[in-house]
């Protein structure tokens, strides 16, 4: 079945068709770098890594540009380096090599391109004159208000129709700062001054910097072009982010829209309060990670429930997404026969993981299947049967992004010092049963039970072992 998305846009699932099937462009608004990624932002990433996958599957990778941005100039950004007491390009330095470990860690492929905001100056101060030169923007007037740009959003007959908000709304949404220099409390900014402590670029209106909405506008122009297909983002951008980039972009192209699809993920949320660094409850990946959680884990605890529906995270999400990997991968630990599968059977049996993914990334759904499939391998009577449902297990959880760990160790969940360790153990209950002193091999055993570690006695002898769960 072809791929179906929710456009934010028609408010609407709608099948989805490229511009050009050799050239689908994908753009995804990333992080502002001044602190670490908190899950709640991993979602979306995590969400448009699924997209960029199925994207792969159906055009091939190679036709696929994923263009994921970092936000390196901005307010927080400066406000969070002076509190630090650091230079700014030390900070963003630092949050952005974080930020690609933390996503790395959740088995996210890194974007075709990744560009960053300080590099593409020139071309938002292009697309601001375009705006100045059509009278969409304008220049703050008075002295005091010198090197202000603002977008006129009156000159946009179709401004708040994305959002769907009356005009109230927006104004209150934005929350909008009240200044004398603009035409219309609704209107933002496109460039804004700078003192000697702050960033800054010379430009027609003065040493100054971007306003957030532009930088989007000029790095998608600069790397999909005017109109691309899929544009992607956390439902909290849709305004006023959203709805300003696509003002600003139309406006500067003749009309012309900035994206065809507008997919958006639901928010997280922390026991019903939407998380976030301002409200001081957020979980970040990092933490997660230093206390135990696989990025793995992580993972499918985000993908468990449908990208577009709010997500309350809880750590009992993290024990169910342990608990199913470990069912998965028990599965793919089965001896697999060496014979091939007859033709057509892996792809004929993952068929329903692929459609439920293909109906608009219905995560809940595929796992559902995926668990068919464990159930199937863990009936198999043929040898054949159960290594086709292998395969289609693995190959559905590689759609994912999930599945990837070799399935012995994932089972064993260890690093190699305590495999070591527990092997060495192992081996003493070996040569105890050896010298028939079953007592001493019981009293290893029961050891280990208590630690989590399940040993399983094979009939040719050996002992293999896997953490319980």
């Amino acid at each position: 079945m072809p791929l179906t998305l929710y456009n934010t846009l028609s408010r609407r699932k709608e099948p989805f068709e490229p511009l050009d099937p050799t050239r689908v462009g994908l753009y995804v608004c990333g992080p502002t770098v001044y602190d670490r990624a908190h899950i709640g932002n991993a979602r979306a990433y995590v969400v448009f890594d699924l997209l960029y996958r199925l994207l792969g599957e159906t055009y091939g990778r190679d036709h696929v540009r994923y263009v994921r941005n970092i936000t390196d100039v901005e307010d927080k950004i400066n406000a969070a380096a002076r509190q630090n007491h650091e230079p700014i390009a030390a900070l963003t330095a630092r949050t952005t090599a974080a930020f690609h470990r933390d996503l790395a860690a959740l088995n996210t492929l890194p974007p075709d391109v990744e560009p960053r905001a300080t590099e593409y100056i020139p071309q938002m101060i292009a697309m601001i004159e375009r705006l100045i030169a059509s009278g969409h923007a304008y220049v703050a007037a008075g002295n005091e208000t010198a090197g202000h740009v603002l977008f006129a959003v009156a000159t946009d007959p179709h401004y708040g129709e994305f959002s769907r908000r009356s005009r109230d709304e927006m104004i209150a949404g934005a929350r909008v700062e009240v200044a004398p220099y603009k035409r219309d409390p609704a209107d933002f900014v496109l460039w804004k001054p700078s003192g000697a402590d702050l960033p800054g670029w010379e430009s027609p209106w003065g040493r100054g910097r971007p306003g957030w909405h532009i930088e989007c506008s000029a790095m998608s122009e600069m790397h999909l072009g005017e109109t691309f297909d899929i544009h992607g983002g956390g439902l909290d951008l849709v305004f006023p982010h959203h709805e300003n980039e696509i003002a600003q972009s139309a406006s500067a192209h003749g009309g012309r829209p900035l994206a065809r699809f507008w997919v958006h993920n639901g928010l997280l949320t922390d026991a019903g309060a939407k998380m976030s660094k301002s409200l001081g409850n957020i979980t970040t990946v990092r933490k997660l990670l230093d206390e135990g959680a696989r990025g793995e884990e992580i993972r499918l605890a985000l993908l468990a429930t449908h990208y577009r529906d709010p997500l309350d995270w809880t750590n009992s999400r993290l024990r169910q997404a342990r608990q199913t990997l470990d069912r998965f991968y028990r599965a793919l630990s089965l001896p697999r026969a060496a014979i091939l599968e007859r033709f057509g059977e892996v792809e004929e049996a993952l068929r329903p993981v692929r459609e439920a993914l293909e109906d608009d990334m219905n995560t809940p759904l595929a796992l559902t299947e995926l668990h068919e499939l464990v159930g199937a391998v863990n009936r198999g009577s043929a040898d054949a049967e159960r290594s086709a449902m292998q395969g289609a297990l693995a190959t559905g959880g590689r759609l994912m992004g999930i599945l990837e760990s070799d399935p012995v160790e994932w089972l064993r969940g260890s690093t190699p010092a305590d495999g070591d360790q527990i092997e060495e153990r192992i081996a003493a209950r070996v040569a105890a049963r050896g010298r028939r002193q079953f007592a001493e091999a019981d009293r290893i055993r029961a050891e280990l039970a208590a630690e989590g570690i399940i040993l399983e006695d094979k009939p040719d002898g050996t002992t293999t072992w896997r953490r319980g769960g």
